[in-house]
């Protein structure tokens, strides 16, 4: 049984997944109450359907890009079933999922995460779910110039209110990802980490305050 967990949006998605099924999911929009309910959701998932976290055989945890504070509470909760319990666990991005998830029959698929003042967080697929482009922290306007030169359809997939043409909300297939990446390789659970794609705009701040101070 999978144990698969998204927080890298103000969407909590979560599922135990079978071979043959999802036996059960959530995806609850909780916006900034994410860091609130995420914990007692899960709890609550394993509890409602007699399932002992020990049943659980492998942990996926979709460890970013997105929301910084988002990312750090699905990594934490997958990384300490896996770590308490002794469990395999691995890691895809929240661009993979999107691009997995998608329902339109295009030749390209673009998965986006809005990343303020402009930017997205974005990589481009083809119809076998193979990175066309890579995923990455990109100016929309940039991204909409090489979508426009790709050489067939296109469609956009986000969460988000992106200006974009026709967009396509992101709804996680939940089974057919953990299907995807069941046999993906384990990994240390300590070394299970966010994938930000950028720093933080505290980060930032303090690289700028940096430079000026040595300037």
């Amino acid at each position: 049984m999978i144990f698969y967990i998204d927080t890298t949006s103000n969407y909590l998605y979560t599922a135990l997944v079978s071979d043959e099924k999802v036996i059960s999911e959530v995806k609850e929009k909780l916006d900034n109450n994410l860091s609130v309910y995420a914990l007692p959701k899960v709890a609550s998932l394993f509890e409602k359907n007699n399932i002992l976290p020990e049943e659980v055989s492998k942990i996926i945890v979709v460890n970013g890009p997105g929301s910084f504070t988002g990312i750090r509470i699905g990594v934490t909760i997958a990384k300490m079933y896996a770590w308490a319990l002794k469990k395999d666990i691995t890691t895809i991005t929240s661009l993979e999922t999107m691009a997995l998830s998608n329902k339109n029959n295009t030749k390209y698929k673009i998965p986006m995460i809005d990343a303020r003042r402009g930017y997205v967080f974005a990589g481009i697929y083809d119809q076998d779910n193979n990175q066309i482009l890579k995923n990455n922290y990109v100016n929309l306007e940039t991204l909409k110039c090489i979508a426009n030169d790709l050489p067939g359809d296109y469609s956009w997939i986000s969460n988000n209110n992106i200006d974009v043409d026709k967009l396509e909300t992101y709804d996680p297939d939940i089974f057919k990802i953990c299907m995807k990446y069941k046999d993906k390789e384990s990994i240390n659970p300590h070394m299970v980490n966010p994938e930000y794609f950028k720093l933080t705009e505290a980060e930032e701040n303090m690289n700028k305050n940096d430079r000026e101070v040595n300037e």
